[in-house]
Order: C-alpha cells, then sequence, then structure tokens
C-alpha cells in the first residue's frame, strides 16, 4: 500500500512541480544553513579523547594579585607559573602528569643547499604522549630519567619527519635546534586532536606541534619560548628571575584514574599552596581547581558565542522557511479539493487520505534534504574559505552529521504537511460533488 502511496504523491508533485520545487527550495536553504552551523558547533564541541576526557585534569592555581582577581569570574589564571609547575611535578603525586609549554624552534637541515626554517615546538615532560593517547609511527617517548637530566632529545611529527628525511624510520637520526643536535627517538603519526584540548590558551583549532623537547630544556634562555605569558608584578632582571617570578605562562595536566585520587590531589594542592603562603606566595585564598576534559573546553568557551548565536539564527530561518512550506503545502492540498472529494466518495477513509498526503509531504521534505546537504557543503566550504586552516577538520560533513540533515527535514516536512493534511481530509466530499 505504501508503494501505491508513494507513487500516487510522484505524481501529484510532477502534476504541480512548480509548487513542488519552491518548497523543496524552501526545505533545502532551511536544512542548509542549519546544518552548516550545527556541523560546525557539533566539531568545535566534540569530545577530543573520548577514552578517557574524565580521568585529565587541568590544574589552576590563584598565585595572582590579591587585590585583583585574574578573571572577573574569579577564577584562577589560566596557568601556571614556572616555579609552581615544576614544582608539582618534581612531586610525581598523579599517576601521570605533563607540564608543557608552547615554543618554536629553527632547524637547520643537512646539506650546503639546505636553508634553515621555522618550526612550531612543544616543551613537555614524557608523559605528555601517553596521557593524550598520541600514536607513534616509529619509535616512542622519552622517559622521565631524559626530562631530569635534560637530554637532547626529539619527537618529529610525520610531516616534519618527510621533510628532513623522506619519511623513513629516523629514529636515532640527529636533528640540529637552536645550534645543537638532538636525537630523534620518535615519529608520531599524523595527530590532530579537534579541539586541541591539551593547550587551549594558545588556540583550541591550531595545528598540533611539528616537534617535541624535554620541558626542562625550558630552562635555558636559548630555547625559544612563546605562548601567552601573563604577570601581575615585575618579573626582575635575567632569565632566571624571570623563572622564578609570578608570571604565569605553563600548562599543567594529572592524570586521575579514580574519583580518590582526585580528591587527593586535590588534597596535595591545598597543602603545597598552605606551605607557598609561608614563604610570603599566594596571598589570595586558597582557591585551586582541577578540571576534566570537557569542563576544560566548557570554561574556556572553546565553541565561541557568536558561533551558538550563529547557530540559533540558522535554526530560526529553518523555521521560517517551515512556515513558508506549510503555506505552499496548504494552497496545494486545498486546490485538489475536487479529487480528494471523489476519493471519498469512492470509499477512500480519512485515514487514507491522510496518509497519502502525509506521504508527499515526506517525499518533499527528503528531496529538500537532499538538496539542503548540497547547499550545507557550499556552506561549510565557505566558512573554511573564510577563516582558512583554523577550521580545518571543523568544516566536514561526516555520516552523523548527513543522518541528522535528512532526519531533520523528514521530521520538519512532515510536521509541516499536518495541518494541510488535516485541512485536506476535512473536505466535505457531498459539497465537492454538487460543484463539479
Amino acid at each position: 500500500m505504501f508503494a501505491y502511496y508513494l507513487r500516487l504523491a510522484w505524481l501529484s508533485i510532477r502534476q504541480s512541480y512548480g509548487l513542488s520545487l519552491l518548497m523543496v527550495l524552501a526545505i533545502g536553504l532551511g536544512i542548509g544553513a542549519a546544518m552548516t552551523t550545527v556541523t560546525v558547533n557539533y566539531l568545535m564541541s566534540a569530545n577530543p579523547i573520548p577514552t578517557k576526557s574524565e580521568q585529565l585534569f587541568y590544574v589552576q592555581l590563584d598565585n595572582w594579585d590579591p587585590h585583583q582577581p585574574a578573571n572577573d569570574n574569579g577564577d584562577p589564571p589560566d596557568q601556571l607559573t614556572y616555579r609552581d609547575a615544576t614544582a608539582l611535578w618534581a612531586a610525581n603525586k598523579a599517576y601521570r602528569q605533563v607540564v608543557q609549554a608552547q615554543m618554536g624552534a629553527v632547524v637547520e637541515p643537512e646539506g650546503k643547499d639546505s636553508l634553515p626554517f621555522q618550526v612550531s615546538g612543544r616543551a613537555n615532560s614524557a608523559d605528555f604522549f601517553a596521557m593524550f593517547d598520541v600514536p607513534f609511527l616509529f619509535g616512542g617517548s622519552w622517559d622521565r630519567a631524559a626530562d631530569e637530566s635534560m637530554q637532547q632529545v626529539v619527537v618529529l611529527s610525520q610531516s616534519l619527519n618527510e621533510r628532513l628525511f623522506g619519511g623513513r624510520d629516523s629514529v636515532g637520526e640527529k636533528v640540529k635546534l637552536a645550534g645543537d643536535y638532538f636525537q630523534v627517538v620518535g615519529v608520531i603519526a599524523n595527530w590532530l586532536p579537534r579541539p586541541r584540548f591539551y593547550d587551549v590558551t594558545t588556540g583550541a583549532f591550531n595545528e598540533a606541534e611539528e616537534l617535541f623537547i624535554p620541558f626542562s630544556l625550558l630552562s635555558q634562555p636559548k630555547i625559544n619560548r612563546n605562548g601567552n605569558t601573563n604577570c601581575w608584578k615585575p618579573s626582575g632582571e635575567g632569565y632566571e628571575a624571570f623563572l622564578n617570578s609570578e608570571c604565569v605562562w605553563t600548562q599543567f595536566w594529572a592524570e586521575l584514574r579514580t574519583e580518590q585520587e582526585k580528591e587527593d590531589y586535590l588534597t596535595f594542592l591545598n597543602a603545597y599552596v598552605t606551605e607557598q603562603k609561608k614563604l610570603g606566595r599566594f596571598e589570595r585564598p586558597i582557591n585551586n581547581r582541577l578540571s576534566d576534559v570537557m569542563q576544560w573546553m566548557e570554561n574556556q568557551q572553546v565553541v565561541a558565542q557568536d558561533a551558538s548565536l550563529m547557530m540559533v539564527m540558522s535554526l530560526m530561518f529553518l523555521l521560517v522557511c517551515l512556515l513558508n512550506t506549510i503555506g505552499l503545502l496548504l494552497a496545494k492540498f486545498l486546490s485538489k479539493a475536487p479529487q480528494i472529494g471523489l476519493r471519498q466518495a469512492l470509499g477512500a477513509s480519512r485515514q487514507d487520505l491522510f496518509t497519502q498526503y502525509l506521504t508527499e509531504a515526506g517525499c518533499i521534505g527528503i528531496a529538500g534534504g537532499l538538496l539542503g546537504l548540497v547547499f550545507a557543503w557550499l556552506g561549510l566550504q565557505g566558512v573554511q574559505l573564510l577563516y582558512g586552516d583554523e577550521m580545518k577538520g571543523l568544516a566536514e560533513l561526516d555520516l552523523a552529521m548527513v543522518g541528522l540533515a535528512m532526519l531533520l527535514a523528514l521530521v520538519s516536512s512532515l510536521l509541516a504537511g499536518l495541518y494541510p493534511t488535516w485541512r485536506a481530509c476535512t473536505v466535505q466530499p457531498s459539497q465537492q460533488l454538487k460543484s463539479q
């Protein structure tokens, strides 16, 4: 019977193809606009490490100015000082822990015709790779001993390894950075967490770094540290004074597998700050924070407010399109009043008529959904063109979004067709037969 209704729907659509095309276009525009913004918001707010996001905690301590909070909402600074981060790392109270900061480096490749070039880098402790599930193509991470002894080792990205060594296994090779030779201990496979949760302070949607070195090497001024640095009082003269200052520029993560481990670690942080207060530091009330991955991204507003606003506006535009569709469907179905009256006189029930015209509305919705996917793809291409590499990986329709678009189009068209279909089914056959 359903096949019969589909055939009637097709005949009806062909009979008034102009009106049907207008409805398909209206639904397509609404679905396209909605899915463009929904897709971007969906990918921006996705869980970047779902297997352990509830076990990874970003650490915040409030060492800020006693007369003014670091943030208007009273939150502690977004980063830690060098002395606090290294002290927490040395205490080694978590199952795994990472102290890190962004850095830049100039690679000096071998060969007379090879010119030095700038790369993005990260100085981090050894647990970074295991904590954040970084996949390795060759070799692996350095160990804690390498951090403690400031060994000149490096992990390369796959793209940098291809540029320097043609993509072969380069473990054991030497790379010249900042005038010194670093030994390659590992090459990571293509890795691009979205969002880049491990360091949202320097850009949640930036590319992953091209090389990684031990964090302890940042104690040497020849390593070019970069990223966000905030100070509430002068740091003093010289690099050593800067390292011991109250300037915040490092990030610290702890892997805590159970609720008890989290409570124990928070107790440790409170004890640490209490001890530092005796030294004249941390003059503000104790305000230590442990935020898991999703909490931290929400705290940092990884999904920008303007993106959420655009999504709401696009959904309202979809609603306007559906209201137009309701009017067009109503005009179309009521124009078929003579046919409806004749079918009722021949024995068709209201349920049969309701199913028939709702099937037609569903067919229009599916066609609108397919057209909407095309508009959504064009919209996402426009977003990527506008924002460039920042939207790489965030302006793509995956299967989940394709399915959502089709479901949204079908449900929307069925809802839009309810009132016109009900009005069509209330036609009195006697009145229509008299007028023939």
